[in-house]
C-alpha cells in the first residue's frame, strides 16, 4: 500500500494530535481492564489475590501504562517543537503494543485449559483487535499493516510455545489446528482493513488541511489586494481642481480589487491646469503597480516640460524602460487654459474623446494623435489639438471599460449610447454626467459582470 508523503507542518501537528488521542484511548481501555480485574476480586470474587493471573496482568497493565506514558511525552515534546516524531518511535511502539498480548499469552497460560486449546481460550485475543483498531488513529496505513502482521506472528509464536502445532501437509487437521490459523488469518486481515481505513481517514484530513491553508492563503492574498486598492484609489484626486471657467470631475472602478486605470490632474506654475487619463493593458495587480509608475512620471514631466509633446517623451522613455514585451499604455491629456475655454489635447493611442458642443448640440470624436506610451523608443505624434470650449461645451475622457460593457445578449454599450448620456445629463453638473454614464450602462448591462475597469474624466466649460 503506497503512502503519500505529505510535507506539511499543520498535517504532522493534526497526526501527532491523533496519536495523542491514541494514547489516551490505550490508557483508558487498560483502566477498563484494571476496574474488570477489581471487579474479579472483590464483587464477583471469580479471581482471589493468590491468584498469579490477576497479579501477572496487573503488572502487564502497569507495564503498558508505562510504555505509553512515555509515548505520551514524546508526543508532547514533539508538539512543542513542531517537529514529526521518527519512524523509529512508531516501528517501536507499533511492535511492543502488538506483541504484549502474545508475550502474556505465553507466559501466563490458564494452566486448567489444555496446552492445545490455550491460544483459544483466552481473553487477550480481544486486545489484538484493540490495539490494531486504534493504530488507525496514527494515520499512517503501514503501521496499522505493521501492528497486523506482528500480532499475527506473535500469536503464532505464543501459540507454538504453548504445544499447539500447525497441520501437516496432506494430513487431516484438528480443530484447534484450523482455529489458530484462522484467528492468526483474521488478526493480520484485521490489520490490512486498518491500514486501508487509516489511508482513507488520511486522505480526508489532507483534503481538509490543504482546504484550510488554501482558505488561509486566499485571505491573506485578499488582505493584500484590499491594502493594494485603498493605496492605489488614495492616489486619485479627491476632489475636484478650481480653474476659472471649468467644471472638472472624475471617476474610477476597477474591475477586481485593483486596476490599470487612472486620472489625475495637476495646476501648473502658470495657473494652468493638466488633466491626464490612462489605461495600461490588463487589470489587477500588476497593471495597478504599472498605472502608478505612469502617474509618478507624468507628475514630473508636466512640472518640467514646456509642452504636451515633450512631456509625452519624457513619459514614453521613463515608461517604455518599466514595461514588459506585450505591454503598453494609452494616455491622454488635456491642458484648461484658466479664464478661457481653451483647452490642449494630445492623445497616446487612447480614443476616441468624445467633444460635446451645446450650442449646436453636436459631437465630435477625436482620434489619437500617436501610438500608446511604450510601444516604440520614441514617441511621434501629430500635432496637439487645441479647442476653443464655449459654455455648456464639455470633453470627455473616458477608458474602453464604458464603450466594450456588453450586455446578456452580447452587444457593447457604444460610443452613441454614452453620447446621449451626455445629451440627456447636458445640463448638469460633470459629476452628474459622469454619474449617469455608470448607471447607464450598469441598466444596459443587464447584470452582466465588469471586465474591465472604467475611468471617466469629463471637463466641462461653465
Amino acid at each position: 500500500m503506497n503512502e503519500v508523503q505529505i510535507n506539511s507542518d499543520a498535517f504532522h501537528l493534526a497526526e501527532l494530535g491523533s496519536e495523542r488521542l491514541r494514547i489516551f484511548g490505550v490508557l483508558g481501555f487498560l483502566g477498563l481492564l484494571v476496574v474488570v480485574a477489581g471487579v474479579r476480586l472483590f464483587v464477583v470474587r471469580t479471581a482471589s489475590l493468590n491468584d498469579k493471573h490477576i497479579w501477572g496482568d496487573l503488572l502487564l497493565i502497569l507495564f503498558v501504562a508505562l510504555c505509553e506514558v512515555w509515548m505520551l511525552r514524546r508526543v508532547h515534546s514533539a508538539q512543542q517543537a513542531k517537529r514529526p516524531l521518527t519512524n523509529q518511535f512508531w516501528v517501536f511502539s507499533a511492535v511492543l503494543e502488538a506483541s504484549v498480548p502474545a508475550w502474556v499469552m505465553a507466559l501466563l497460560p490458564n494452566e486448567r485449559v489444555l496446552p492445545v486449546y490455550r491460544p483459544l481460550a483466552t481473553p487477550l485475543l480481544l486486545m489484538f483487535g484493540i490495539f490494531i483498531i486504534l493504530s488507525v488513529l496514527r494515520l499512517k496505513p503501514w503501521i496499522s499493516i505493521l501492528s497486523g502482521s506482528v500480532a499475527a506472528v506473535s500469536y503464532i509464536d505464543a501459540a507454538l510455545y504453548l504445544g499447539w502445532r500447525p497441520p501437516s501437509i496432506g494430513a487431516l487437521a484438528s480443530g484447534s489446528q484450523m482455529a489458530v490459523s484462522l484467528n492468526a488469518i483474521t488478526i493480520l486481515a484485521t490489520g490490512i482493513v486498518a491500514g486501508a481505513i487509516s489511508r482513507e481517514i488520511r486522505k480526508h484530513v489532507e483534503a481538509a488541511l490543504r482546504e484550510a491553508e488554501t482558505r488561509s492563503k486566499l485571505e491573506a492574498v485578499q488582505h493584500d489586494l484590499e491594502v493594494a486598492r485603498s493605496i492605489q484609489q488614495s492616489l486619485l484626486p479627491a476632489g475636484s481642481p478650481q480653474i476659472s471657467g471649468f467644471e472638472i470631475a472624475g471617476w474610477n472602478q476597477p474591475a477586481d480589487e485593483t486596476g490599470g486605470d487612472y486620472f489625475d490632474w495637476e495646476t501648473l506654475p502658470d495657473g494652468k491646469v493638466v488633466i491626464s487619463l490612462a489605461d495600461v493593458t490588463g487589470h489587477g495587480i500588476g497593471p495597478a503597480l504599472l498605472a502608478a509608475v505612469c502617474r509618478a512620471y507624468a507628475r514630473a514631466s508636466f512640472a518640467v516640460s514646456r509642452t504636451l509633446s515633450a512631456a509625452f517623451e519624457h513619459i514614453n522613455q521613463a515608461l517604455g524602460a518599466d514595461l514588459s514585451s506585450g505591454r503598453f499604455a494609452t494616455f491622454v491629456a488635456a491642458v484648461c487654459h484658466p479664464g478661457c475655454g481653451d483647452v490642449e489635447i494630445l492623445s497616446a493611442g487612447h480614443g476616441p474623446l468624445i467633444v460635446y458642443s451645446n450650442s449646436s448640440n453636436r459631437f465630435t470624436a477625436m482620434s489619437a494623435h500617436g501610438v500608446p506610451l511604450g510601444i516604440l523608443p520614441s514617441f511621434l505624434s501629430d500635432p496637439p489639438t487645441e479647442l476653443t470650449l464655449d459654455s455648456g461645451d464639455l470633453v470627455l475622457l473616458a477608458t474602453d471599460g464604458f464603450f466594450e460593457w456588453e450586455n446578456d445578449k452580447g452587444e457593447q454599450f457604444g460610443i452613441e449610447r454614452v453620447q446621449e448620456v451626455i445629451r440627456r445629463f447636458r445640463n448638469s453638473s460633470s459629476r452628474e454626467i459622469v454619474a449617469g454614464m455608470y448607471q447607464a450602462v450598469l441598466n444596459f448591462s443587464n447584470g452582466t459582470r465588469q471586465q474591465d475597469d472604467l475611468t471617466a474624466v469629463v471637463i466641462r466649460r461653465t
